[in-house]
């Protein structure tokens, strides 16, 4: 093997050893970083009068698509059953409203320049939410994905939500 060669296959075998798929993730921005389907960990909120709530054993999703779209729903995993399941009282059917803290579709953007994701509510469990844009400060390590929203939700409610990459 000549030197030419012989730098050329080094330098070939430093390039693969340096994209090596441990450091693929620095290497892409964080909106290709996002798609894909999500886990809920923890939901943490706080409410306009003050009032905390945080919730270790959600249950949800929140799946990104490579092109614009959006969906997620996160609900308590102690919701309590409908007595009558074919007639819920209005009483029950508000309560199980409560408790579905995220239920919404529509698009999403990020900011790379300021770690942002921008969702815009399309459709959304409380239909005075639809049309919303919601902005999450975004921290990425390496399978958990965290949202703070910068600005009170619709509800009223500042968020901070853990996120595992769905296996």
């Amino acid at each position: 093997m000549n030197r030419r060669n012989a730098f050329t296959f080094s330098a070939i075998a430093a390039i693969g050893l340096a994209l090596s798929p441990a450091d693929l993730g620095a290497q892409q921005g964080i909106a290709q970083q996002l798609v894909g389907a999500w886990t809920i960990v923890s939901w943490q909120d706080a409410a306009p009068n003050g009032t905390k709530r945080l919730i270790t054993n959600p249950k949800g999703l929140l799946i990104f698509d490579a092109a614009g779209r959006y969906a997620q729903v996160v609900a308590r995993d102690d919701r309590p059953k409908f007595k009558s399941p074919s007639q819920p009282t209005a009483e029950e059917l508000a309560a199980a409203t409560e408790d579905y803290f995220a239920a919404n579709a529509g698009t999403w953007t990020v900011s790379e320049a300021e770690k942002l994701l921008i969702q815009r509510f399309d459709a959304v469990l409380r239909p005075d939410d639809e049309g919303a844009v919601v902005r999450s400060g975004i921290s990425l390590s390496g399978d958990e994905l965290r949202l703070v929203s910068l600005k009170p939700l619709p509800t009223g409610a500042r968020i901070d939500v853990l996120y595992r990459r769905a296996k």
